[in-house]
């Protein structure tokens, strides 16, 4: 299966402290990655630097064969990456539909508004049913819902989705992870950093462990579950 996305030796930091050293992943075409590892330890650092929002110092992101290092996040977003941050970051005093609007926000996604939206709510009927709700009084799930659906709106190729069960209610989780799974079957790549390792592990195809901002073990999700040693050590098992 061709890498859709490559990463390769990217290093980054804030402040002049090294956070990523010289991290390097794969997502195949159509696959779901997840991203695991300890908090505070270079996950979230790394989305921003695929889309944009954080310059690394060090390394390359190629996105379908072509650079996308040092490009700004909107040349990104056209290009197909799709960024859903931790903790939804929605307009808070904006309906769900306007909302969802502003994930098209580019003449390209914008002209498909009409028929995204409709995909959408196939997908997320219950965002639908709140169209006209303001978003800050949504339910959580209901945001997280309504976080995704935005990105989706984009129209991307790539969804890097970040920890999208943080907060949530057990039942919660399941339904979004239930989205999550449409998506790939829908042929939608993925990379999902996640804490919440059993649930993430059993939709991926491939399992990066990032520890001190490097990569320390890589591999299928069925080899994570049968390691005793890495259970124990980074993973809570």
């Amino acid at each position: 299966m061709n890498a859709l996305l490559q990463v390769r030796n990217l290093e980054a930091g804030y402040g002049g402290q090294k956070v990523l050293r010289g991290v390097s992943l794969d997502v195949p075409d159509g696959a779901l990655v997840t991203l695991v590892g300890p908090n505070g330890h270079g996950k979230t650092t790394l989305l921003r630097c695929i889309s944009g929002l954080t310059r690394p110092s060090a390394g390359e992101i190629i996105f379908d064969g072509r650079p996308l290092t040092g490009q700004k996040p909107h040349q990104i977003v056209a290009r197909g990456v799709i960024h859903i941050p931790q903790g939804d970051l929605l307009f808070a005093d904006m309906t769900v539909y306007d909302n969802l609007l502003m994930g098209a926000y580019l003449p390209a996604a914008y002209a498909r508004a009409k028929s995204r939206l409709g995909e959408v709510f196939a997908l997320l009927p219950r965002l639908e049913e709140r169209q006209g709700q303001i978003a800050s009084t949504l339910s959580g799930g209901e945001r997280r819902m309504l976080s995704i659906g935005r990105g989706l709106m984009a129209g991307g190729r790539l969804l890097l989705i970040d920890e999208p069960s943080l907060g949530l209610a057990p039942l919660i989780i399941e339904q979004v992870y239930e989205v999550i799974s449409r998506l790939r079957q829908l042929g939608v790549s993925i990379l999902v950093v996640e804490e919440n390792v059993s649930r993430s592990l059993g939709i991926a195809e491939r399992v990066y462990l990032l520890d001190d901002g490097s990569v320390v073990w890589q591999g299928a999700p069925d080899e994570v579950a049968a390691n005793e040693g890495l259970m124990a050590t980074y993973l809570g098992g």
